[in-house]
């Protein structure tokens, strides 16, 4: 699934292309993804225009000018791709095409039907079934150590569930949250309550410098992800631990490698010396 660097490179890569066009067509392939689509979807675009791009954990959320806001989310698969010019046939597993003044247009695939397109107005956003719950965004300047340490203080669950936990934190998946205890030096059986102070202040760093480096290269690309522009992400190259079960850990003289476990029915990769 894509994480929060994926989905903050394709909100980066579609806003220059698509903020203040007019939107002039707008054909959905079928009824429905993960939810149904809105009704009247086209009418309720053609016409409008996108004032501002943001990015809520995994979500991208367009902002349109007459006060509703398109909320996008790409599921396990769900690809947005801009196009200077409208494709000559539909792709597969195209379910959405929206085009722009100008000839842009954005095709959102998705062949597992995970994701989802959906419309909110905007002064009902923040108490949306989707956001009310949601935990502070890692990448910002009040996401702290001493702010991760009290959202953790009452969880008994191991430290990598909890960083899972999309009400503690938003935005972290299994790879980064893999990448960030192994920088912390922390281990992912370790009680998420016992994470505070200086390990809470450790972890933090290590979360934002992964994600930071993480944008830097584009992304990660490991089965279905492209950028807006349709290119691969690569900092799969720089992963440490994740997806490198029985490789060597970077800097580390364990002798015995990345270890794999299974936590929560995901692979948690980590390094039994570094991390504890």
């Amino acid at each position: 699934m894509p994480e929060l660097p994926e989905v903050e490179t394709v909100r980066r890569g579609l806003g220059p292309r698509v903020i203040g066009r007019r939107i002039v067509t707008a054909d959905a392939h079928r009824p429905d993804l993960r939810i149904p689509l809105p009704e009247n979807l086209s009418k309720r675009l053609v016409g409008r225009r996108i004032v501002r791009l943001d990015r809520r954990a995994k979500y991208i959320l367009a902002h349109l000018d007459d006060g509703a806001v398109l909320i996008i989310h790409l599921g396990m698969s769900g690809r947005l791709v801009v196009h200077d010019r409208p494709p000559n046939s539909v792709a597969p597993h195209e379910h959405v095409r929206i085009g722009f003044q100008g000839g842009v247009t954005v095709s959102y695939t998705d062949h597992r039907r995970f994701g989802l397109i959906t419309l909110c107005d905007e002064a009902e956003l923040a108490g949306h079934r989707f956001f009310a719950r949601l935990g502070p965004e890692p990448l910002d300047d009040a996401f702290t150590g001493a702010v991760l340490a009290e959202r953790l203080a009452d969880k008994a669950t191991p430290i990598k569930a909890a960083l899972l936990d999309q009400t503690v934190v938003a935005g972290l998946g299994n790879i980064y949250v893999c990448e960030a205890l192994y920088h912390a030096g922390l281990g992912p059986r370790r009680l998420a309550r016992t994470v505070k102070s200086e390990r809470a202040e450790r972890l933090v760093v290590a979360i934002k410098d992964v994600l930071e480096r993480a944008l830097e290269a584009g992304g990660s690309s490991l089965r279905d992800y492209v950028q807006a522009s349709g290119e691969l992400g690569y900092f799969q190259n720089a992963f440490a631990v994740y997806d490198r079960e029985g490789e060597a850990c970077p800097g580390c003289d364990c002798g015995t490698g990345v270890r794999r476990i299974v936590q929560s029915n995901r692979s948690t990769f980590y390094c039994a010396k570094r991390q504890r």
